[in-house]
């Protein structure tokens, strides 16, 4: 059966306005990424979904909250959709990560899918739990529309496997707060009909746009 997914990346965070790597660390929304989630509302008010999910994480459990609002409905919470854990790079910005791990930063920019850090989680562990959740949803929701709030890597991740591509293509698309991505799966196929749509935000709220962090 047919399944439509509106994958947004949270609104925006202190994190993903300085360029911070957040990955597992548990940031708050900021006031501006409030207001995306609002404008996310808005724009899929229209979509009736029969389910929101979100990642554990709260600035996804918030941004979900927010545009589940309108629909009366609860957010469902579900692992398989959290940040990939970046170890001893949270917190800190690409310009820090490079200058402390050279070698590794290097590598997370050129194949990401190689990368390992100690007390991270590796990319490729990612796209399997990633992929795990997908197919879950897609057995127990099957015929209806869904709104999926998470971070900027697992969009990345399901968009590329959409396409049949694997986490090795990461840098090819891209997750902005507070975008939208809408994705119909069918048995066999999937198609993309918008990708990290943005056109419901104003330019100042289009903030972190190199989504790579969380």
């Amino acid at each position: 059966m047919k399944v439509r997914v509106f994958v947004v990346r949270h609104g925006e965070t202190a994190y993903s306005r300085e360029r911070r790597f957040a990955g597992s660390q548990d940031i708050p929304l900021s006031e501006t990424g409030i207001a995306q989630c609002e404008a996310v509302a808005q724009r899929l008010a229209a979509a009736v979904p029969g389910a929101v999910y979100a990642s554990p994480l709260e600035r996804a459990r918030t941004s979900a909250e927010i545009i589940a609002k309108p629909h009366r409905l609860a957010v469902t919470v579900e692992a398989a959709f959290r940040e990939m854990a970046f170890g001893p790079w949270e917190g800190l910005t690409p310009d820090e990560v490079a200058a402390r791990f050279p070698e590794a930063y290097r590598t997370w920019r050129s194949a990401p899918h190689e990368l390992r850090l100690d007390g991270g989680e590796p990319l490729v562990d990612v796209a399997a739990r990633v992929g795990r959740g997908l197919q879950a949803l897609r057995e127990d929701r099957g015929g209806q529309t869904l709104v999926l709030v998470t971070h900027a890597i697992v969009a990345r991740l399901l968009v590329l496997d959409a396409l049949g591509l694997g986490p090795d293509r990461l840098w090819s698309v891209d997750a902005t707060p507070g975008g939208i991505t809408e994705i119909e799966y069918e048995p066999g196929w999937a198609t993309i009909h918008r990708m990290n749509t943005l056109s419901h935000l104003p330019a100042s709220w289009r903030a972190g746009a190199d989504g790579n962090r969380g």
